[in-house]
């Protein structure tokens, strides 16, 4: 058989659609992995980024308010200033 006699082949054709049928299967199985792999990664992402996002929420709620802490401190400054002025 010459190229042209085997192109058109109906029982090359099938063979070599089958081939092809497998090829994609398989090609198929992979990028399903691939993105299953990809899903459980995103899933075990967000858990850590709600994590990380409650514990940040407790440390702001928890530390002192640092405005405040310096309101208190230049108070307390100027206090001292104004009562070492005054002699005592």
């Amino acid at each position: 058989m010459t190229d042209s006699e085997h192109q058109h082949d109906p029982v090359a054709v099938a063979v070599e659609l089958e081939r092809m049928r497998g090829t994609l299967e398989a090609g198929f199985a992979r990028v399903d992995g691939a993105l299953a792999l990809l899903v459980q990664r995103s899933d075990q992402t967000d858990k850590q980024l709600a994590d990380m996002e409650s514990r940040l929420d407790s440390l702001e709620r928890s530390r002192w308010p640092l405005a405040s802490i310096a309101a208190l401190t230049a108070s307390a400054g100027v206090f001292l200033a104004v009562w070492e002025m005054s002699g005592r």
